[in-house]
C-alpha cells in the first residue's frame, strides 16, 4: 500500500481524470450561488446542477473536481463515529451527456488498482450494484472484478422524486476483520452492511431515467455520470488510520488542541475525552472554511450552523479543561493543512480568527448563563419531587445555550435524575421541519431543456467596441418555447443574431435595451438579453412589424442608458477596492447590481461601517475619478490574470480566456462587463445609503455622474428649505441654529420635567397616606394624573427610601397610553412576593405587558381606562397569596 498524503491523493485523482479528457473544475464556495434549495454546497454534483439541468452547456462535457462540502444533518454524531464529518471534500468525475457506464466503470477500476495510480489490491474491493442493472455487472466483470465481489443490493437506485434518476454502484474497501466487531455470520457483515470492515469509498450514479410525475420512468435523452469519493475516507486507507481523524487532515489540529488543553493526550480510543478532541478538530475545519467563504455566526440559516458548531466545540473544550477562547488559534493550523489546494484560508486567517474569537468570547458568557439555567431547572425538579427533566427544557439548553443533549443528560444523571430524550428528539425534529420548510422542497435537478441545449448557432457579441451593428442575420426565432421561421407584429419572441451589440445580463450588470431596425423602420424593441446555455445572446423582444428568420437587421443599443451602466460598473470596481483598502482585505463581494441610475454593492464585513470609514471610502473613489485614470482591458487566461494580481470572485468559474479590467495601479479584477475608457467619465461618486442586509453582509448604494449631481442638488434644496424655516440667511449657519434650538428644547424639557415631578410628588403625598393591610402585607396603590414613567420611578425611589409600606403600585396615563410601576420591599421579596408577578397581573387590565426585577417592575398599555381595575387586581392578587 502506498503511503500518500491527502494532497497527493487529491492531486492524483484530479490528474487521472484530466488525462482522460476531463476539465478540472475549481472547488466552489460553500455558499450556494443561485440555488435557494441548498443551505450549503453539500456535494460535488451540487455545483454541477446548471450543467445537468441544461441551463448552461459546459465547454467540456467531461468534468472533475474536489469540492469542499458541508452537511449538517448529523452533527450530533460527529466525534462519536469514525467517519462523520461536518466539512468534507468530495472527489468526483462527471459526464454531462458524454460517456456512460462502460467508461465510468473501467476508469474507476483503473484508478483504484493500477500501480501508476492508487495501486490497491483488487481482492480488497467490492462493488454493489442494482440487481436489474445487467450492464453494470457486465462492465465490472470485464474490468477484472470477480463475480463474488459484486454484491446485488435492491437499494442501489438513486432517486429523489421527480427528475433524473438511475441505478448506482458503490465501491467498498475491505479493511480486514480487525475493523469489525461483528460475528462472521452477522447479517450486517457484508459490503453495504452496517459494519466497520467494509468502508464505502466511492459511489457512481448512472443517471439514465426521468422519474415522471405519474410515477413512471422514461429514458433520458442524455445519460449522465455523477460520482462521489470522500477524500477523508480514502486518505484513511492510504495512511492506515483507524478513523478519518488519525489522518494528516485532522491530526495537526488535534495535536495543537493537546497543547492548548495543558497537554492532555488523544489516544485514538472512543472515550469521552477523545470525542471532545474529534469534535474540536472537525468543527474547527468547518467554521474556518465557512467563514472564509463569507458566512458569519447568527441566529438563522448558515449563520446558525456556524454558531452551533462554535458552541459545540467550545463545550468540548471545557471537557478538556480549556476555559478560555481557543478555537481561533486553530485557524492557522487548518490553513497550513489545506494550503496546497486552498491558499485563501491562510490569506484570510487573521479575519477568520477575529470572527471566531469574538463569537467564542460571547458564548463563554452564554455558557455560564446556560449553567445557571441548568442549576435552576434542577432545583425546580427537586423542589417538586420530579425525577425527569422535560424534553423542552433540555432542548432550550441545547438550542439557546448550545448544550449538547449528551452533556445535559450527563449532568442530570450526576444529580440522580433523568431527562426525557424522546421529548428532546421531538423538539429537534420540529426544528428540522421548520428549517426544511424554510428552504423549500426544490431539491431535485431539472430535466435538460433540449430546445436550447442543442442550439449551436454561432452568435458573436461585439458590444465592447460598438453599440450599433448593421446587416446582421436573424438566425433563430423562438415563440412560446418553439422554433419558428417568422413572427408577426404584436408578439413576444426570443431572437438570436449572428452578431449583436446588446450586452446579456451577467455579473450584476443589467442587460442592454434598444431597438431592432430594418432600414429606417423600428421592427422590434429589445427589453432584455440573457445568455442561452451555449452562450448565445438571447434577445427578448416585443415585435412591432413582422420579422423573418434569415433576414438581416440593424441592432441599435440605447447608447445613453448603456453609458450610464458603464459608469456605474467602473464605479463598482473603484468601490470594491476602496472597501478593501479602508476596511481590510477580508471584504469580499457578496452580490452587486449595476443599473443605469444607481449601483448596489453587497460585501462581507464583520461589524458596522462607521461614518468616518464610509467617508474615507467615498473620498478614495472620487480621488481616482479626479485623477482621470485610463481603464484598460486585457484578454488573457485565468492563470496569467491571477499572476497580474487580478481579484477573482471565488464563486465564479472562469473559462480558458478571461477579461481583466485594470484601473491604473489602483484596481485590477476579472470582469466580463463593459466599462468607461477613463475614470473622468464618471464625473463624481456619491454614496446614498449603507446598511446591513444579513448576517455579516453590508450593502452600499451609490450614484455617479448626472445622477450624483441630481442627488446632491436635491440635498442642497432640502438644506436651503431648512435654512429658510430656521430663519437663517446662510446655509452654513444651519448647524449652529439647530444647536441653539436643541439647547432651548433641552432647557424647556428639564423645566417641564421638574414641574411634572413636583406635581407628581404633591399627588403622591396624598397617595402615600392611604395604606391597606392585606394578609399582613402593607400595600399602597394609587393613580397619578397626567404623569410619566420617569416620575413614577422617582416616586418609587422616594417610597423605598422612606420605607412607607411593603408594596407600592402606581399608575398614570398620558397621550392615550397607560403606565404602571410596582415595587416590593426586600423582606417581601425574600418571602416570595415579586414585583414582576404583580405587574403582569395589573398589566392585563390596561391591555399591556411588562416585567422587571423581583423588587421593581413596570408595564405599559393602551387602555388608560383600566387603571382602576388594575389597582383592584393587585389587591385581589395579594389577598390570594
Amino acid at each position: 500500500m502506498k503511503n500518500l498524503s491527502s494532497g497527493q491523493v487529491r492531486s492524483m485523482f484530479l490528474n487521472f481524470f484530466k488525462q482522460h479528457g476531463h476539465t478540472i473544475e475549481p472547488s466552489a464556495s460553500l455558499i450556494p450561488q443561485h440555488d435557494p434549495s441548498l443551505l450549503w454546497i453539500n456535494s460535488g454534483v451540487a455545483t454541477m446542477k446548471k450543467y445537468f439541468d441544461g441551463s448552461v452547456v459546459p465547454s467540456n462535457r467531461r468534468l472533475t473536481s474536489s469540492q469542499k462540502s458541508i452537511r449538517t444533518n448529523d452533527i450530533e454524531n460527529v466525534g462519536k463515529t469514525a467517519r462523520h464529518q461536518t466539512l468534507f471534500e468530495m472527489l468526483g468525475n462527471f459526464s454531462v451527456g458524454d460517456y456512460f457506464k462502460k467508461e465510468a466503470i473501467s476508469w474507476a477500476f483503473e484508478l483504484l488498482t493500477s500501480p501508476k495510480w492508487f495501486g490497491w489490491d483488487k481482492n480488497n474491493l467490492y462493488m454493489t450494484v442494482y440487481p436489474k442493472d445487467k450492464d453494470a455487472i457486465h462492465y465490472w466483470e470485464k474490468a477484472g472484478v470477480a463475480p463474488d465481489h459484486i454484491v446485488k443490493i435492491e437499494d442501489n437506485f438513486w432517486d429523489v422524486g421527480q427528475g433524473p434518476s438511475g441505478p448506482d454502484s458503490e465501491i467498498f474497501y475491505d479493511r480486514g476483520k480487525k475493523f469489525t466487531k461483528l460475528a462472521d455470520d452477522d447479517p450486517e457483515n457484508y459490503p453495504g452492511g452496517e459494519n466497520g470492515r467494509y468502508l464505502e469509498v466511492w459511489n457512481i450514479v448512472f443517471s439514465q431515467f426521468n422519474h415522471k410525475p405519474d410515477g413512471t420512468y422514461e429514458p433520458l435523452p442524455r445519460k449522465n455520470i455523477d460520482t462521489g469519493m470522500g477524500l477523508e475516507r480514502v486518505v484513511s486507507i492510504f495512511q492506515n488510520a483507524p478513523t478519518n481523524f488519525e489522518t494528516d487532515l485532522f491530526l495537526p489540529i488535534i495535536h495543537k488542541t493537546e497543547e492548548l488543553s495543558d497537554h492532555q493526550k488523544y489516544d485514538e480510543k472512543d472515550t469521552k475525552k477523545d470525542v471532545a478532541f474529534k469534535i474540536i478538530a472537525d468543527h474547527a475545519r468547518a467554521i474556518t472554511f465557512a467563514i472564509g467563504d463569507g458566512a458569519l455566526p447568527s441566529n438563522v440559516g448558515r449563520g446558525y450552523v456556524i454558531r452551533r458548531l462554535i458552541r459545540r466545540a467550545t463545550v468540548a473544550g471545557h471537557e478538556l479543561g480549556i476555559d478560555d477562547a481557543f478555537l481561533y488559534k486553530l485557524v492557522p493550523v487548518v490553513g497550513h493543512i489545506m494550503e496546497s489546494y486552498y491558499p485563501d484560508v491562510l490569506e484570510q486567517s487573521d479575519y477568520i480568527s477575529k470572527v471566531i474569537h469574538s463569537e467564542e468570547k460571547r458564548f463563554n458568557e452564554t455558557l455560564n448563563d446556560g449553567l445557571k439555567l441548568f442549576n435552576h431547572l434542577i432545583k425546580q425538579l427537586k423542589a417538586s419531587n420530579k425525577t425527569e427533566m422535560s424534553g423542552k427544557d433540555a432542548f432550550k439548553l441545547y438550542d439557546t445555550y448550545g448544550f449538547p443533549f449528551e452533556l445535559t443528560s450527563e449532568y442530570v444523571h450526576d444529580e440522580n435524575l433523568s431527562v426525557d430524550e424522546h421529548g428532546f428528539n421531538n423538539e429537534m425534529q420540529k426544528q428540522r421541519d421548520r428549517a426544511r420548510k424554510a428552504r423549500g422542497n426544490d431539491m431535485a435537478m431539472g430535466i435538460q431543456r433540449d430546445l436550447l441545449v442543442d442550439l449551436k448557432v454561432p452568435s458573436k457579441y461585439v458590444g465592447y467596441h460598438q453599440l450599433t451593428v448593421n446587416d446582421t442575420e436573424l438566425e433563430t426565432i423562438i415563440v412560446n418555447d418553439k422554433f419558428v421561421d417568422h413572427v408577426d407584429a404584436g408578439k413576444k419572441a426570443e431572437l438570436i443574431f449572428k452578431e449583436t451589440p446588446f450586452y446579456a445580463e451577467m455579473g450584476g450588470q443589467v442587460a442592454d435595451t434598444g431597438v431592432i431596425k430594418q432600414g429606417d423602420q423600428v421592427v422590434a424593441k429589445v427589453g432584455d438579453v440573457q445568455h442561452a446555455p451555449n452562450k448565445q445572446n438571447l434577445h427578448s423582444v416585443k415585435v412591432l412589424k413582422p420579422m423573418k428568420k434569415g433576414t438581416k437587421y440593424t441592432l441599435v443599443v440605447d447608447q445613453i442608458r448603456h453609458s450610464k451602466i458603464e459608469m456605474n460598473h467602473t464605479a463598482t470596481h473603484l468601490l470594491d477596492q476602496s472597501l478593501r483598502n479602508v476596511l481590510g482585505s477580508h471584504t469580499q463581494q457578496a452580490g452587486s447590481l449595476v443599473a443605469p441610475h444607481y449601483l448596489r454593492f453587497d460585501f462581507n464585513h464583520f461589524g458596522q461601517v462607521t461614518d468616518h470609514d464610509l467617508a474615507k471610502v467615498e473620498s478614495m473613489v472620487n480621488q481616482q475619478i479626479f485623477k482621470e485614470i485610463p481603464v484598460k482591458t486585457v484578454i488573457t487566461d485565468p492563470k496569467s490574470g491571477k499572476e497580474m494580481g487580478a481579484v477573482a470572485i471565488f464563486s465564479n468559474k472562469y473559462g480558458k480566456k478571461v477579461r481583466v479590467v485594470q484601473i491604473g495601479d489602483f484596481s485590477i479584477e476579472f470582469c466580463g462587463g463593459t466599462h468607461v475608457k477613463n475614470t473622468d467619465a464618471l464625473g463624481m461618486f456619491k454614496i446614498i445609503s449603507e446598511s446591513g442586509v444579513g448576517a455579516g453582509v453590508r450593502r452600499i448604494e451609490a450614484v455617479t455622474s448626472s445622477d450624483a449631481f441630481d442627488y446632491l442638488n436635491r440635498e442642497e434644496q432640502i438644506l436651503k428649505q431648512t435654512a429658510s424655516q430656521l430663519k437663517v440667511s446662510k446655509v452654513e449657519n444651519v448647524l449652529s441654529r439647530v444647536d441653539q434650538l436643541q439647547n432651548q428644547v433641552k432647557t424647556l424639557e428639564q423645566k417641564q420635567a421638574s414641574l411634572e415631578s413636583k406635581v407628581a410628588e404633591r399627588q403622591a403625598s396624598d397617595v402615600f397616606k392611604n395604606t391597606s393591610n392585606i394578609n399582613g402585607v402593607k400595600l399602597i396603590t394609587g393613580i397619578i394624573k397626567n404623569s410619566k414613567m420617569t416620575q413614577l420611578r422617582q416616586l418609587a425611589d422616594t417610597w423605598r427610601s422612606k420605607k412607607l409600606s411593603d408594596v407600592l403600585v402606581l399608575g398614570t396615563s398620558s397621550d392615550g397610553k397607560a403606565n404602571l410601576i410596582a415595587a416590593v420591599s426586600d423582606d417581601q421579596v425574600k418571602s416570595g412576593l415579586k414585583a414582576g408577578d404583580i405587574i403582569k397581573t395589573a398589566a392585563k387590565e390596561i391591555n399591556g405587558g411588562g416585567g422587571g426585577r423581583p423588587n421593581l417592575a413596570q408595564a405599559g398599555g393602551k387602555k388608560p381606562a383600566g387603571l382602576d381595575k388594575a389597582m383592584k387586581a393587585v389587591k385581589d392578587y395579594i389577598s390570594k397569596k
